[in-house]
């Protein structure tokens, strides 16, 4: 679980917390290098300009397949790693659980200044669940449209369209990740240093914030 550290925040007023260990810092990092190679190569077999500039249609397939297949390993040996883990099991469960204020968060569109919430906004939460079910739903599917032979054709025909349309939505929330990641410095900071100032905790995850100074205390 995430401690106080005694390093200072930028202001040098507070002392910091850990908000991401180092094995999910390097989980993030390694599934955004993977999602950009697995969306970079979908967009060169989609886009007729792009595919025609990169050429080499096979080797974009092959990469693209494999990339995706390898999607959910990470995932997993982060996940059942005895202590490098540790703080990513924690966070999954964190990611949920739903509060009434995470329920009121969505109501009122993240407008409501009473609302006090934990380590994640519901906004991550839903974020986190749809990306987990579109990698095992692009997986199945892609699957599908590789070795086609083993599979009736409504079967490979449905999942064409499955998976064209959840690689459309996932460039959506990809993009809006990202936009929503460079808008708040603190936040991007945190998953490369792994810390975070408590005047962040504070605005953005007040209840968190309690939880971390009750468990140091």
């Amino acid at each position: 679980m995430a401690v106080a550290t005694r390093r200072s925040d930028p202001q040098g007023s507070e002392p910091t917390l850990v908000r991401f260990d180092r094995g999910e810092r390097v989980l993030h990092w390694v599934n955004a290098t993977l999602f950009a190679v697995m969306l970079g190569t979908a967009l060169c077999l989609y886009v007729p300009a792009l595919s025609a500039q990169v050429g080499r249609r096979e080797v974009v397939k092959t990469i693209h397949v494999y990339t995706g297949l390898a999607l959910p390993f990470p995932l997993l040996l982060t996940a059942l790693a005895p202590r490098w883990g540790r703080a990513f099991r924690s966070d999954a469960r964190r990611l949920n659980r739903w509060s009434g204020d995470d329920r009121q968060w969505l109501r009122s569109f993240g407008r409501d200044p009473g609302v006090r919430l934990g380590k994640f906004n519901p906004g991550q939460k839903l974020n986190a669940s749809f990306t987990l079910g579109a990698i095992v739903v692009m997986i199945g599917t892609g699957f599908m449209m590789r070795w086609p032979q083993r599979w009736p054709l409504a079967w490979r025909t449905g999942a064409t369209f499955v998976h064209d349309w959840i690689f459309l939505a996932l460039v959506v929330t990809i993009t809006g990740h990202i936009m929503l990641a460079t808008r708040d410095r603190d936040a991007l900071g945190s998953m490369v240093s792994g810390r975070i100032s408590r005047r962040w905790a504070r605005f953005h995850a007040p209840r968190w914030l309690e939880r971390e100074e009750h468990t140091k205390g």
